[in-house]
């Protein structure tokens, strides 16, 4: 959550938050800040997969950005769920690595209400919310991610995907498409930001 890998000079003073310190040449060393210790850490010895050590990786859906995410697969994966699309968005086994606040962007990209059911989706519906994924996650990359609080990124940078956003954290402003205010509702505990005319129940 506000985790940082950073690289920094061995004589650099080392914060309080510091967990984990790797020590590399020419007197630099990786350093794992974990704040609010939500982070982990595994090691992987070299005759073992990833998964069987990190055994979350065996239940991950597929990597949005790969080839084997395609508009088949998600209506596979969603086409019989009643569960509201964006909880589903959410869920790690469909797709990994899809957050709450590229959950949002997604949705609005693709026109869909956050609390439309899964399999109430056509399939041209779903294939706007492929595309959206893809493209929300490339702009997010893109434009360094999304800092809130004190996060940075490994050259010490922050993200300004936010600054670009269409709906996430923009409750009451205008929408960027329609120039209708933004709403904001909880779905499963999660905030869930939305334009009611673009995105219709």
């Amino acid at each position: 959550m506000t985790g940082q890998l950073k690289w920094n000079c061995q004589d650099q003073p080392i914060s309080s938050h510091t967990r984990v310190r790797f020590w590399c040449d020419q007197q630099v060393e990786l350093r794992f800040d974990d704040q609010r210790t939500f982070g982990q850490m595994w090691y992987v010895p070299p005759d073992r997969s990833l998964a069987s050590v990190v055994t979350a990786f065996q239940t991950l859906g597929v990597e949005p950005l790969s080839a084997d995410f395609t508009v088949d697969y998600l209506v596979a994966k969603l086409n019989l769920s009643k569960r509201p699309i964006k909880t589903a968005l959410l869920d790690q086994t469909i797709v990994a690595g899809i957050g709450n606040i590229y959950a949002d962007e997604s949705l609005f990209l693709a026109g869909i209400h956050p609390l439309r059911s899964c399999h109430s989706l056509t399939v041209k519906e779903m294939t706007k919310l492929h595309k959206g994924i893809i493209q929300v996650l490339q702009d997010g990359l893109e434009y360094g991610g999304t800092t809130f609080s004190s996060y940075l990124n490994s050259n010490g940078t922050k993200g300004n995907y936010l600054d670009r956003a269409w709906v996430f954290r923009r409750t009451g402003a205008e929408c960027r498409v329609c120039g209708n205010k933004i709403d904001r509702l909880k779905i499963g505990g999660r905030s869930s930001h939305f334009c009611p005319v673009c995105q219709p129940q």
